[in-house]
Parts: C-alpha cells; sequence; structure tokens
C-alpha cells in the first residue's frame, strides 16, 4: 500500500508535465486529459478511500502533504485532488457492493458541491428518491463519473447525500473565474432524478459508519479543511521559490541595491518564511494531536475540532499574506503572464475567498474557547 512519501515522490515525479501543461489547464478551465489520467494512475483519487476498495486511508496530515506538493506546482490540481478524495470518503459510509460499484472502476471519481439557486427537494418514492435542484461549485467535475447532491428531505427534515451518475444530471459551464480556473467548479441540475435508497446515505454520521479505521473518526468536512489548507500552504511554497528564482542582480526601478542586498526586502523575506513555517507547523501538530487522541480514545473532543478548524484557517490566511507580500516584492515582472507570480496571486485569492478561509471561523472558534455555543457551523 502507498504511503505518503510514495505519494510525495509521484507527485514530484508529475512536475514536468504539470509545468508543461500549465497554461492549458488555465486555458481549457480543467486538468487536461493527459494529467487527469496520471492522477488516476498514481492513485491520487484513493488517499481517503479505505483499504477494501484499494485505498491508502491516509491520516490527515499525510493527506495535508500531499495536496501542498501538487499545489506548489499548480493550485487547481492540488484543489482538485482534494475535492475528488473529500467526496469519496462517502464509500465508508455504504453498502460494500455499493461502493466498488461506484469507486471500483479506474475512473469512478465523486463530484459535487453545494445547492444554488432556490430549494433543493428529495421526495420519497417507491425503491428512493426523486431529487430536483441546482448545485455548484463541483470542482473536478470533468474527472467525475459520479455526481452527489446533500439535500434535506422533506418527510423526515433529515440530511442526506444522494449519488447519481453524471450523465443523469445536466452539466452547465459556469467556471468563468479569476483564480483556479482549471478545477472546472460547474454547475448542475437534477430534474426529477430518481436515486435508489442504497445510495441515499448518512454522510459524516457516525451511527451510519461502516468501516472503523482511524481516519474515519474524522469527517470529510475536517479533511477537507486540512486538504485545502495544504493547498494554501502549497502556493505560498511555490511563491517563495518563485522570488528565490528571480535573477540575483535585479534592481528595483529606482533603487540603489540589487533586490536581495535591499534591507526591506530581507525583512519581508524572512516573515514570510516564519509565517509559512508556524502556520504548517500549526496545521500539522494539530492534526496529528487529534489523530493521537482519537488513536487512544476513540473519537476527539470538541477542543480538537475547533483547533482543527482554526489551524486550517490561520494557515490559508498566512498564505495569503506570504503571496501578497512576495508578489508585490517581485515587482513589475509579476504582472506578466510569462511569470508565475500573477497566476500565485490570482489561485491565493480565489482560495481565500472558499468557505474554508473565511475570517468568520475565528469568531466560531473564539466563541467556543470562551465557553459559548458556536453561533455558524465549523
Amino acid at each position: 500500500m502507498s504511503t505518503a512519501a510514495d505519494q510525495i515522490a509521484k507527485a514530484r515525479a508529475l512536475a514536468p508535465m504539470i509545468r508543461e501543461d500549465g497554461p492549458e489547464i488555465n486555458r481549457i478551465r480543467k486538468l487536461t486529459p493527459r494529467l487527469s489520467d496520471a492522477l488516476k494512475d498514481g492513485l491520487f483519487f484513493r488517499m481517503l478511500q479505505p483499504g477494501f476498495l484499494g485505498g491508502m486511508e491516509l491520516k490527515p496530515s499525510d493527506f495535508a502533504q500531499v495536496t501542498e506538493t501538487l499545489a506548489s506546482m499548480d493550485a487547481s490540481v492540488g484543489w482538485v485532488t482534494c475535492q475528488s478524495n473529500g467526496c469519496s470518503m462517502t464509500s465508508a459510509y455504504m453498502d460494500r457492493k455499493v461502493a466498488f460499484e461506484m469507486f471500483g472502476p479506474r475512473d469512478g471519481i465523486l463530484a459535487w458541491g453545494p445547492q444554488w439557486g432556490g430549494t433543493a427537494t428529495a421526495v420519497r418514492v417507491e425503491g428512493g428518491y426523486k431529487l430536483n435542484g441546482t448545485w455548484r461549485f463541483a470542482s473536478g467535475s470533468q474527472n467525475a463519473t459520479w455526481m452527489g447532491a446533500h439535500i434535506v428531505v422533506s418527510e423526515t427534515r433529515e440530511l442526506r447525500t444522494f449519488l447519481f451518475p453524471q450523465a443523469s444530471v445536466e452539466m452547465q459551464d459556469i467556471w468563468h473565474t479569476v483564480g483556479l480556473r482549471g478545477t472546472a467548479s460547474n454547475q448542475y441540475v437534477a430534474k426529477d432524478l430518481f436515486v435508489p435508497e442504497e445510495r441515499a446515505l448518512y454522510r459524516d454520521d457516525p451511527r451510519h459508519r461502516r468501516e472503523d479505521g482511524l481516519l474515519y473518526r474524522f469527517t470529510s468536512g475536517q479533511l477537507y479543511s486540512a486538504g485545502f489548507a495544504g493547498v494554501g500552504l502549497g502556493i505560498a511554497r511555490g511563491i517563495m521559490a518563485d522570488f528565490l528564482n528571480l535573477p540575483a542582480n535585479k534592481v528595483a526601478r529606482g533603487a540603489g541595491k540589487t533586490m536581495r542586498e535591499n534591507n526591506v526586502i530581507q525583512s519581508q523575506y524572512a516573515q514570510c518564511e516564519a509565517k509559512f513555517r508556524s502556520a504548517r507547523y500549526m496545521l500539522h501538530n494539530t492534526l496529528n494531536e487529534a489523530c493521537q487522541y482519537v488513536e487512544a480514545h476513540g473519537d476527539m473532543t470538541l477542543e480538537h475540532k475547533a483547533l482543527i478548524r482554526l489551524a486550517s484557517t490561520w494557515a490559508i490566511q498566512n498564505a495569503r499574506d506570504v503571496v501578497n507580500t512576495l508578489y508585490h516584492a517581485a515587482g513589475s515582472v509579476a504582472i506578466f503572464e510569462e511569470h508565475p507570480f500573477e497566476r500565485r496571486l490570482r489561485d491565493m485569492h480565489t482560495v481565500a475567498q472558499q468557505s474554508q478561509g473565511r475570517q468568520i471561523h475565528y469568531e466560531t472558534v473564539g466563541q467556543l474557547m470562551l465557553g459559548l455555543p458556536a453561533e455558524n457551523a465549523f
């Protein structure tokens, strides 16, 4: 079975392909077919799947290291990998026969997104449910053979996750964005779609969990937090390397010293290094402490859950600060598409706009730490 070290090594081996395909990914707004195939062949979509499917069941910290490595080369690659893996954790909540049917094939990949524009409905009918609704932000939809939707069932008021073939819904190309253009986070519409009972799941509900490995004591939301924090850190790590690759003798207009001799630049870069390393340490230390506690006690505490949210948000926010600082420090070269700075800036700000990076999470965690009920989901 592949380990985190194996996956990181395989990710680094993809660097030439990712570098070569980067402009095309940005242009066509999805991953190139050959890169999608390489990710499938490298089992990058099976990192959070149960062992019975050939999955790796990577620990959250290990998973975040892989998404960081991929995102340091191309943020959209890291993002799609994270999203597809989080979705596939539903396989731990379904009958194994059904899981094999969906995820057993090489291209058995699932994508989904939040409800959009009105009320989605799931009405019980004989043998299952009939769905209607619109969803968007389905990252990785170009890879997916299966789609999902989270709906509160009208009769029972219970939240269920419904899974159905991609071919059964209307896909709509809406993904014209500032950054993360290669994620193909498109919209899809279901009209009177029948979903059998066996594919109507109680996702992340421990009462319905069928696989008991350590990984599945974490929710898919917590793995999204860890993985997307890894994406933010990967973008920051990438721009730090880009900055060091600038010519040693580069002199900003009107300056008397080269950039590397400039005291302000020296201080800014050192602070970026500190922000990156401290945020990264907090993320991985928090995830590993939660793992250790779960191994000893079976489940994590509310404090662990709050700290995972805090560490993930902190990593994304600090990664954004690093990217902003070094983008401006690079000077006028940063605005040209031939250099990587402008794309990293666009991607990083798109990551920070997503729900994992919202400032409101600080309020929520602060409320919990002060002994108050959380006003918002986390």
